[in-house]
């Protein structure tokens, strides 16, 4: 791209296949880094009628939203989920617990919203309890 000039529709479809295999990768290491600390990956990408769930994990009688975030650190991470997106997946959260054993989110104890993002080499960092619902 030349300086001055407005992308072409190709590079901007260009970036956006680099950018969702860069989030598809990110999504992988995140699963990766939680099941070596003991949870199972219930589901990946999951489309409920509120939107979509990156991972939906569970350990125990623990089951966790978990957002995926590409960003440097956490603080870039945590201010990249907009208070839209947590409603968004408050609402997801719900659907999860009406589904309950049907998606393997029965008898669960604790439904929280983790978050993890893949720092610029590669290794990914679970922040547990990210956030909270407002009351």
């Amino acid at each position: 791209m030349t300086r001055g000039r407005a992308p072409s529709g190709q590079d901007r479809i260009s970036r956006g296949r680099r950018s969702e295999r860069a989030g598809r990768r990110a999504e992988l290491l995140a699963a990766l880094r939680l099941r070596l600390c003991g949870w199972r990956v219930l589901a990946r990408r999951l489309k409920t009628p509120a939107g979509e769930i990156d991972l939906l994990v569970r350990r125990g009688r623990v089951v966790a939203i978990v957002e995926v975030k590409r960003r440097p650190d956490r603080m870039a991470a945590g201010e990249a989920v907009m208070p839209a997106q947590r409603r968004r997946l408050a609402g997801a959260a719900a659907w999860v617990l009406g589904q309950g054993a049907r998606i393997g989110a029965g008898g669960v104890d604790c439904l929280r919203f983790d978050l993890v993002w893949v720092d610029r080499l590669g290794l990914p960092h679970h922040l547990p309890d990210a956030w909270r619902l407002d009351p």
